[in-house]
């Protein structure tokens, strides 16, 4: 995390080994992938967008029904199918 919430790499290592073992990772095709940033291009995302571009496609692919985030206004940009599942936790 940047600033004041910033981590050390121990500890990085930790929260990721949590994550893995409450959570199932999804990896995207490069097919997959290509259609995010064709999208992303499309609407004009710059920046933290791009990545937020993959994890809208992420949760497409697996038909999340919830996809929590503080930053709405990323996905809300990614069509209507992920507008539609995007939450502030």
């Amino acid at each position: 995390m940047p600033g004041k919430n910033r981590v050390g790499p121990d500890a990085a290592l930790l929260f990721l080994a949590d994550i893995r073992d409450r959570l199932s990772l999804v990896s995207l095709s490069s097919a997959e992938c290509s259609k995010a940033l064709i999208r992303a291009a499309a609407l004009g995302t710059i920046g933290g967008g791009i990545y937020d571009a993959l994890l809208a496609q992420r949760a497409s692919k697996v038909k999340a029904s919830a996809l929590y985030t503080r930053n709405e206004k990323h996905f809300l940009r990614q069509g209507p199918e992920v507008s539609a599942i995007v939450r502030r936790p």
